[in-house]
């Protein structure tokens, strides 16, 4: 079996539509990501049917672009990986149904991938892993620790009781009035602010490593709307300082806390959140000496098929491939 494989990946499980070429599990020969982002702005939010119909649209031309750019034809590839789930059931639809017609139209292999599997695997594009290691996952749908002894072996440790992270900062963001997605835009105007209100912290069981954003998230809007009735001001970087400051005090303590008890060599950060400057800072302060962190650059923490590749070859050196019954599965667990 060659060592230096070489995948298509094909990620839509959300709003972006991506194809790349991964060669070795660790080299990205291309990636190419189409966003929707301008699409669902002036929803507020993500529109399943659209995000659908937007990767019927551009599934075919962004696989083109992808083998054009990496040089390549088809029958240089050993295997078609595709995002399998979890996600929008009618946007995974399109990638799975695209993966298997390459594979099928060109004989080869065909590989599903976890997104989250993809998400933590996306940090493997940027230095080998070492094992046993745990991933800190922060998403719009996902905030997870997920403990992995070896490779391709995932134990969530810890999930969110109710929102995720990422989701409590598009509905705060709402709240102030700022477009979707909210998340970067809280990440700014924090920066810029000070952390003066004392937002509550969830630290649940003192030996639990789940978390919960729910009741901050309705703390800050309460505060909003107590300074609006009053007629006060509200200075809306400060808030965003005190939201962040919160969200960060229990990722990076909980994490701390595993990092310790696990006795883990590496610490990785992926999803969409993981793009937040405030977090990727405080964990670099916390975790300078203690343990070796990875946190991918910016374009690979956001969805993209190269992480997909980046998992996908996982499965190809342990001969883990998927038949022609493959389907979107949107509550696709990890584990």
């Amino acid at each position: 079996m060659k060592t230096e494989e070489l995948i298509l990946a094909i990620e839509t499980s959300c709003d972006e539509t991506s194809a790349a070429v991964i060669k070795g599990g660790t080299d990205i020969v291309s990636n190419i990501v189409s966003s929707q982002i301008e699409s669902h702005k002036r929803f507020g939010g993500v529109v399943p049917e659209v995000a659908s119909r937007h990767h019927v649209e551009q599934i075919t031309l962004i696989v083109e672009q992808a083998m054009k750019e990496a040089q390549v034809s088809f029958s240089d590839l050993d295997a078609v990986a595709v995002t399998e789930g979890p996600g929008l059931v009618g946007a995974l639809l399109i990638g799975v149904n695209a993966a298997k017609a390459i594979a099928f139209a060109r004989g080869l292999p065909l590989i599903g991938v976890h997104h989250i599997a993809g998400h933590i695997y996306a940090n493997q594009l940027v230095r080998p892993l070492t094992y046993p290691l745990l991933a800190l996952v922060v998403s719009g749908g996902h905030t997870e620790l997920v403990y992995m002894e070896k490779e391709g072996s995932f134990t969530i440790i810890g999930q969110t009781r109710d929102d995720a992270v990422g989701e409590a900062y598009d509905k705060v963001a709402r709240t102030l009035g700022l477009p979707y997605p909210g998340g970067p835009h809280i990440d700014r105007l924090a920066a810029a602010g000070e952390a003066t209100i004392s937002f509550p912290r969830a630290w649940l069981e003192s030996d639990s490593y789940d978390f919960s954003f729910s009741g901050l998230k309705s703390a800050v809007i309460n505060t909003l709307h107590n300074y609006r009735q009053r007629g006060e001001e509200v200075k809306v970087e400060d808030v965003a300082a005190s939201f962040q400051q919160s969200v960060i005090d229990v990722l990076v303590g909980k994490t701390k806390r595993a990092v310790e008890e696990l006795e883990v060599k590496q610490l990785l950060l992926a999803g969409g959140v993981a793009a937040n400057k405030g977090l990727r800072a405080a964990l670099e302060k916390e975790f300078s000496s203690s343990v070796e962190l990875i946190i991918p650059p910016l374009e690979l923490c956001t969805d993209n098929a190269a992480m997909i590749g980046a998992a996908a070859s996982i499965k190809w050196k342990q001969q883990r491939f998927s038949g022609y019954e493959l389907n979107g599965n949107p509550g696709l667990s990890l584990m």
